[in-house]
């Protein structure tokens, strides 16, 4: 959870501020087209932002042991992701692309994903979300090096603002042998495809 515990808030107060917002935009709530929707917003959002009920941590505590001295890289890439911006609340879509280096240990392959996803269903900043995925590897499975790479596209800035679409942002988090080895980090890079261009 985060440092700035909410005040709780009812799922009645809820629908009432997206009554707010609808009326605020210029239209009337009562209307029969927008009767349901404050009702549907605030089912979508507790999807949306799931990863605030989630210890991402959690999906990395059962490890298994018995892989016959496996130390080489572990990738998994492409992990589709949805996100949302903190300062406009616009969608971010995208994929992130997750390695690290076993120690003793390894995790089921789709806790990698599950970490992504509890993440990414928070309000976030791409740079944040990367920092934070590498961390929650790093700190719970303690191997020689973690990867994260994520690339998405930022609604925000898509379709408002600058109107730029198109644009994707690239973020990286490098630890342990992936930031103190050069050739550890390229054969990273071109496990997940990002040397030589865009994909």
């Amino acid at each position: 959870m985060s440092e700035h515990e909410p005040t709780e808030v009812t799922r009645e107060q809820a629908e009432e501020a997206v009554r707010t917002l609808l009326r605020w935009a210029g239209d009337d709530p009562q209307r029969e087209g927008l009767l349901d929707t404050p009702r549907r917003v605030v089912k979508a959002y507790r999807d949306w932002f799931s990863g605030y009920q989630t210890d991402p941590g959690e999906y990395l505590r059962r490890t298994f042991e018995e892989v016959a001295g496996y130390d080489e890289m572990v990738v998994l890439r492409d992990i589709e992701f949805e996100s949302h911006c903190e300062h406009h609340m616009a969608p971010i879509i995208g994929r992130a692309h997750v390695g690290y280096l076993p120690t003793n240990r390894v995790v089921g392959i789709s806790k990698l994903a599950r970490v992504v996803d509890a993440y990414a269903r928070r309000f976030q900043v791409q740079e944040k979300m990367t920092a934070e995925i590498a961390r929650c590897i790093h700190d719970n499975l303690n191997p020689a090096g973690v990867a994260v790479v994520i690339d998405a596209s930022h609604e925000c800035m898509t379709t408002r603002g600058v109107h730029k679409r198109g644009v994707s942002m690239i973020t990286s988090q490098m630890l342990g042998s992936f930031r103190d080895d050069a050739r550890t980090r390229a054969e990273f890079l071109d496990f997940i495809g990002i040397h030589g261009g865009r994909r």
